[in-house]
């Protein structure tokens, strides 16, 4: 018996006993091959040629084992035996510091939980002891689990110290959550994902484990522990304990499916074929018998939603029927479903049973409500997919005598028929005998009787209707500003002028853009306003292009515009000239009515006796 073999004496003393998850958790690189293996690969070759990381990330969710690879890789990073002392993968033969680091009481391999020290003076302690150096082992390994947890502060703290570590320390992070690390932290780290271990993997384990333990268990018993686990070696050997509990020493089927509330499986492929069949009164009958023996409604129709995933699946992938977890009844069954039910109705139950599985959890009588999805299930068995029924549509739209194909339902689909269409393409076929030998449908489509006026309607083609001008003309920013004037409303002016950017414009449509600063209630008051001044409904929408100037920065443009001509203008440079320290102010332009009288000397100004004084300002 190796070192770390359970021993029967561990077991036999009182309080002893040590759950499965941790009295077979993995202990070297070996036991990690199960699920592991691109990380486990990487490190050997890392390993082997020297290029040990300074810090080391591992993400993955609950029960995949990132404490215990993060304890091997201290251990394999400490190794040391007689005949070999440097860091390797190879620890078939326990060193001196194997035990203690596996057992986490390692006085150089520093274990924190990030859950319960988050703060900057945790990682400050790490800071101040990262300059000592180890007391026995080749290096100091710091090892934070569930990482993500600390705060900013302690990770920005760590930042320098991560980034350039002493010779002697190693850091080894693990987190379930990877998004919640800022990637600063990720960047200074090599990252390992592992990744959940599969179905037949974790059967595969469980085998073994039972054969150590001399534990008698059925194949379908481990598939039903194997699923539960989703993943998760922790998860599934927790449930192989309680099962082994549950089954008095014996893990049986019968047993497990008891004590995880699960439904038969080949219980469950019935009831997909009573489905498929559209057989409703079969699949209530076979729903009551399930529930009667104990199974959850909302396990059932989980459990009915994963073998339409495995059939669909087969459909495409005909070798996954070798999958270890899957019993023999899924097996042969279901290759025999994914050979005869279309991919359309595979397709149409997964999306009902997605829909109806919460319906049922949220119910107040669950087995009602699960009893009124198997109905809608078995009754959507025989309905035509929206292709097929567009595509009989179309043909008896044919047989209606004119001889030309029915004009395409307008609906942008491409799989459904409008009400109109369908009435019509029905009363066509309905009214002229089908030809012998033209193929029937086996499903009816029946259109809910309409008036003649209606029917009138449905058959007239839509005629283009008048546009309605506006009762005031708007091309631009400029013409609701002058609506706002006239109308005295100086708030929306102000906030048109300051926040709104045009984008376009044409009658009852107007497009803009507005800072995240502009108020919130610019779009609402623009649209009752123009709809109160014009007399039209109007849009008002807000674009992500950015649109024009505003109307005060198309304003400060033409000022600034206008500053620098007359700036350049010769007679006003000989003004300045003649004046020194006088500068210009402002520029007006005259309006258009004032262009006729009689242009007045500039106002400029004076001093006591009347002549303009140095450094005055003259405005143009």
């Amino acid at each position: 018996m190796s070192e770390f073999e359970p021993t029967a004496k561990a077991d036999a003393t009182p309080g002893g006993y040590r759950v499965l998850a941790r009295k077979y958790r993995p202990r070297d690189f070996t036991d990690l091959m199960v699920g592991q293996e691109p990380m486990v690969r990487t490190l050997t070759n890392a390993f082997e040629t020297g290029r040990i990381a300074q810090a080391y990330m591992l993400t993955g969710v609950r029960g995949v084992g990132k404490t215990t690879t993060a304890r091997i890789l201290a251990r394999a990073l400490n190794y040391k035996t007689a005949d070999i002392d440097r860091p390797t993968i190879d620890l078939k033969i326990p060193g001196e510091h194997c035990q203690a680091i596996m057992e986490g009481r390692h006085v150089d391999v520093i274990e924190m939980d990030a859950a319960s020290h988050t703060g900057i003076d945790d990682i400050r302690e790490i800071i101040e002891q990262v300059r000592y150096r180890p007391v026995s082992a080749r290096y100091k390994v710091y090892i934070i689990d569930e990482v993500h947890m600390l705060s900013t502060a302690a990770f920005n703290g760590l930042l320098k110290t991560l980034e350039e570590p002493p010779e002697h320390v190693k850091f080894i992070f693990a987190t379930t959550e990877i998004r919640k690390v800022p990637i600063t932290v990720l960047s200074r780290c090599q990252r390992f994902d592992l990744r959940r271990i599969s179905a037949g993997d974790l059967v595969g384990l469980f085998s073994t484990i039972l054969s150590k333990e001399g534990i008698e268990a059925e194949a379908e018993a481990l598939s039903m522990i194997a699923r539960a686990a989703e993943g998760s070696a922790r998860d599934g050997l927790s449930l192989l304990d309680q099962a082994i509990a549950h089954g008095g020493g014996r893990v049986e089927s019968d047993a497990v499916r008891a004590m995880l509330g699960l439904a038969d499986r080949a219980r469950i492929v019935d009831l997909f074929g009573h489905v498929v069949k559209g057989d409703v009164a079969a699949a209530l009958a076979e729903f009551a018998s399930q529930y009667e023996a104990g199974a959850n409604p909302t396990v059932v129709l989980t459990d009915l939603a994963d073998f339409t995933h495995l059939v669909t699946r087969l459909k495409y992938v005909p070798n996954g029927a070798n999958d270890p977890s899957l019993s023999e009844v899924e097996r042969v069954r279901g290759s025999e479903f994914a050979e005869g039910v279309a991919v359309t109705t595979l397709s149409r139950i997964w999306q009902m049973l997605l829909k109806g599985i919460p319906e049922v959890e949220n119910a107040s009588r669950p087995m009602g409500a699960a009893e009124m999805v198997l109905i809608r299930l078995a009754h959507a068995a025989h309905l035509p997919s929206p292709e097929e029924a567009a595509r009989r549509l179309l043909e008896m739209s044919r047989d209606g005598g004119s001889g030309q194909a029915a004009p395409a339902p307008r609906g942008g689909n491409g799989g459904g028929a409008s009400m109109a269409y369908a009435t019509q393409a029905v009363a066509r076929s309905d009214a002229q005998p089908r030809p012998q030998g033209q193929p029937q449908p086996t499903a009816h489509l029946q259109a809910v009787p309409s008036s003649p006026q209606s029917e009138t309607v449905a058959r007239r083609e839509p005629q283009a209707q008048p546009q309605v001008q506006p009762k005031v003309r708007i091309a631009s920013l400029e013409d609701i500003s002058d609506l706002c004037t006239k109308n005295r409303d100086p708030r929306l002016k102000a906030l048109l002028r300051a926040y709104v950017r045009l984008v376009n414009v044409e009658p009852g449509r107007l497009e803009i853009n507005l800072p995240p600063d502009a108020p919130k209630t610019i779009v609402g008051d623009l649209q009752r306003r123009l709809e109160e001044w014009t007399e039209i409904r109007w849009m008002v929408i807000l674009s992500r292009e950015a649109g024009g100037p505003t109307l005060a920065e198309q304003e400060k443009s033409d000022h600034e515009a206008r500053m620098t001509d007359a700036a350049a203008d010769p007679d006003v440079m000989a003004i300045l000239s003649r004046f020194p320290g006088a500068k210009i102010t402002d520029v007006r332009i005259r309006a258009v009515q004032e262009e006729a009288e009689e242009l007045a000397p500039p106002a400029v100004a004076e001093s006591a006796e009347g002549d303009i004084l140095p450094g005055d300002d003259i405005e143009f």
